[in-house]
């Protein structure tokens, strides 16, 4: 537990600090948010970096993210696993913080019963990275999740990767796409056409 706190401290801080050094408020998670904008319309394949031993949720299977809608404070990015196309990230601008959801929705667009957990960034973050530790809206939905930091790191024209690690546990996530090969955009994530 101490461990767990340790690590979380050192992720916020060091972040803070580069957030900082970047420029005033809000700068780096603009910048983040106007390169993440950039994308919208365009999918691209995706390579499971890291993943717990025996991870059977993406191995050997397609993965593609596709930007499909940007505005001017939501980013919705589905993201589709072979087949399955239940899970969109959404992501959501709130003055100058940027907050990760996790949408998941059954094939009949219906919303799964667990959804929507994710969390706001701590801060501003970098104009490359943002982390979104566990929020107390999916400590409740989820308690085993209590010590989950998700980030997403991106470079232009060069990869865009989704990451997850549960603190004091092995269970890390890495998957990194490729942002220099576009790819033709996957049909809409389940539910999508139903909401907008």
């Amino acid at each position: 537990m101490k461990l767990m706190y340790l690590f979380l401290m050192s992720v916020c801080f060091s972040v803070s600090v580069h957030a900082q050094s970047s420029s005033s408020s809000g700068a780096a998670s603009l910048q983040f948010w106007k390169k993440l904008q950039s994308l919208c319309g365009k999918a691209f394949a995706g390579t499971v970096t890291q993943a717990p031993a025996n991870d059977t949720n993406f191995a050997n299977k397609t993965l593609l993210m596709h930007v499909i809608q940007c505005n001017s404070n939501e980013i919705r990015i589905p993201f589709h696993v072979g087949n399955n196309r239940s899970r969109t990230w959404v992501l959501t601008l709130k003055d100058s913080l940027i907050e990760l959801r996790h949408d998941h929705r059954h094939e009949d667009g219906h919303p799964d019963k667990v959804t929507q957990y994710g969390g706001i960034a701590t801060s501003t973050g970098t104009p490359t990275v943002q982390y979104f530790p566990a929020d107390q809206f999916t400590v409740n939905l989820l308690p085993n999740a209590a010590a989950n930091v998700w980030w997403i790191e991106l470079l232009t024209n060069q990869y865009f990767s989704y990451n997850l690690r549960r603190i004091g546990s092995d269970r890390q996530y890495s998957i990194r796409f490729d942002l220099s090969k576009p790819v033709a955009s996957p049909p809409a994530p389940w539910g999508f056409e139903a909401k907008h």
